[in-house]
């Protein structure tokens, strides 16, 4: 894969990386951190988040977050559902001729059917599961997806944590997900705003690489380039970086990530 990286402040360069060898092994050969911004909703904020040095947008499909972005169906049923984003065919591409970055799809417990029509409506490039979805569901509907559907789709599984037993989940996942995410066990799903104790990671000894989460805020960038784990690969943005839900603060977000890009 080649990313192209740039902001004001750092010099234009072209990283080539293999995210991964095989689907199974998930093993990354990657040279950048992975910057991942979600709960995405409002097409003009997608449009000015998408130009930043960004991989991956998040957009959430469960009904209960305050994220949650609305499907409208068809006369003709379920496929395919059409998108309730205000001037949608205006964000496929990001001016300038920088790369749309990915297309994140973050389902709980849902039926694989809804899942599977989410892809192929928005296109979506991985599908994280933030429920108690199962190994055996998660293989299914790769084998669903890829190659008819959506080739190449990726899987993300979020684990909630709040102490080191918590990772044990993460062998039943093992060799079925291309990413982990480790974010703050809290009674919500995702968006909490508020932060796990980082050094309970040390006890992470699995093969998958994975994404932080879990309210990194504005004032984080030093503690993430501190960070150290041999699987560590990038980092995900939600509510600490919100004017209101789903509404991204562009200016903070730029000079959070320009922090991260430019560090020495």
């Amino acid at each position: 894969m080649e990313v192209f990286l740039s902001n004001q402040n750092c010099s234009l360069f072209t990283v080539h990386c293999s995210l991964f060898k095989t689907v199974h092994s998930s093993l990354f050969t990657l040279h950048y951190m992975l910057i991942k911004v979600c709960g995405m909703r409002d097409a003009e904020n997608i449009r000015a988040v998408s130009e930043l040095d960004i991989n991956l947008l998040g957009f959430i499909f469960w009904e209960k977050s305050p994220r949650y972005v609305h499907m409208v169906p068809t006369p003709t049923g379920t496929m395919p559902d059409r998108s309730h984003l205000d001037g949608d065919e205006h964000w496929q591409n990001v001016p300038g001729g920088n790369k749309m970055p990915k297309r994140v799809g973050v389902f709980v417990d849902d039926m694989p059917q809804n899942i599977i029509t989410r892809v192929y409506n928005y296109q979506l490039d991985y599908v994280q599961l933030h429920g108690n979805e199962s190994a055996v569901m998660i293989d299914n509907l790769r084998r669903t997806l890829d190659p008819d559907i959506r080739q190449g789709v990726k899987f993300i599984k979020a684990i909630s944590v709040a102490s080191a037993a918590d990772l044990d989940l993460c062998s039943k996942y093992e060799g079925c997900v291309d990413l982990f995410l480790f974010d703050t066990k809290t009674p919500l799903v995702g968006g909490s705003g508020e932060q796990f104790d980082w050094t309970v990671l040390d006890h992470y000894q699995g093969q998958t690489p994975f994404l932080l989460s879990g309210g990194i805020g504005p004032d984080d960038a030093e503690r993430i380039l501190q960070f150290r784990h041999p699987r560590f690969v990038g980092i995900d943005l939600n509510s600490r970086f919100e004017t209101a839900p789903a509404q991204k603060d562009v200016e903070r977000l730029r000079t959070f990530i320009q922090a991260l890009r430019c560090a020495k």
